[in-house]
């Protein structure tokens, strides 16, 4: 599902050069589900930038569902995630303008299916905001807004899921039922899940927990 083979991501910064990502290989199997932990700082986000096609490495390759990123334009790489990939950031980015069943709704409109509407609405009541449907960003809560962008992330049973922190800003009875929906869904539609996290009851439920620091990334215990 996905294969990373000597990724390196540099940044140029007050005229230093400062090594996110060092010659980093990662292989994930489909279905498998991945837990990523470090330090803040560390380059998770990044890593995922660059696993999705959001961020190009500075050097190595990557492989998403059979794809070279690097063979990709710019609009085969949205494609791609589009149809393929979910992904759930810390800071939602939800769009403003549309209320919680539009913008859940917009990777299914964006592909052109007259469900989106129908199916979001399913997947909103799914992450307990059934009711919430016609509210807009502003209007909702935290961890609303995350329930949204998670159910976003969602709604076109991607092939895989990456998530920042996708149970950070949640209380713990929300986060479980967060927790339980990914699992299911890895269950019953066969997604790969790579999770950042820093909980570490979401970790130990995960196939494997890798630290990621100084760049590389290496076995965690997730007791």
């Amino acid at each position: 599902m996905i294969s990373l083979k000597h990724v390196s991501m540099q940044y140029r910064m007050a005229g230093e050069t400062i090594d996110v990502l060092k010659a980093l290989d990662l292989d994930v199997k489909a279905r498998e589900r991945v837990a990523i932990v470090g330090p803040s700082g560390s380059g998770k986000t990044t890593l995922l930038l660059v696993m999705t096609g959001l961020e190009q490495p500075s050097a190595g390759d990557v492989v998403v569902n059979d794809q070279p990123l690097a063979a990709l334009d710019r609009d085969a790489r949205a494609d791609l995630r589009r149809d393929s990939i979910g992904i759930v950031f810390q800071s939602f980015h939800l769009v403003p303008s549309l209320t919680a069943e539009e913008n859940v709704a917009l990777p299914l409109d964006i592909a052109g299916q007259s469900s989106g509407r129908r199916r979001a609405r399913e997947m909103l009541a799914r992450v307990g905001l059934g009711e919430r449907a016609g509210h807009y960003p502003a209007q909702l809560s935290g961890g609303e807004q995350q329930r949204v962008a998670i159910a976003r992330a969602l709604v076109h049973e991607p092939a895989l899921l990456v998530a920042d922190e996708p149970t950070g800003n949640l209380d713990d009875r929300t986060g479980e039922g967060i927790i339980e929906l990914l699992f299911t869904l890895n269950r019953e539609s066969g997604t790969t899940l790579l999770l950042v996290t820093h909980d570490p009851h979401l970790a130990a439920r995960c196939d494997r927990s890798l630290r990621l620091e100084n760049g590389q990334l290496h076995t965690a215990s997730t007791t």
